[in-house]
């Protein structure tokens, strides 16, 4: 696993216009993160989203987890641990 997550099949392009601080902001984080721009957007959209929408029911973020290892192993559920931390020994 490479921690790489496939593009969606669809995506819409969406123009912003950010001013001198913004700019310079993304930019920074961009740098220092090593994520691209958009990314960074999309990220701080769902966070606002998260703060700002409140409350959801229960379960909300299964839909955010599937599909996130799209070729990841068929038993990564029941073997978490061997997948995360190696064999046992």
């Amino acid at each position: 696993m490479t921690g790489r997550r496939k593009p969606r099949a669809v995506r819409e392009p969406v123009q912003v216009y950010l001013d001198r601080q913004d700019r310079a902001t993304l930019e920074d984080l961009a740098r220092k993160t090593g994520l691209p721009k958009a990314e960074l957007l999309r990220r701080g959209l769902r966070k606002l989203a998260g703060d700002e929408l409140g409350q959801r029911a229960p379960g909300w973020s299964l839909d955010v987890l599937i599909g996130a290892i799209p070729d990841g192993p068929s038993d990564l559920s029941a073997r978490a641990d061997h997948y995360l931390y190696g064999p046992a020994e």
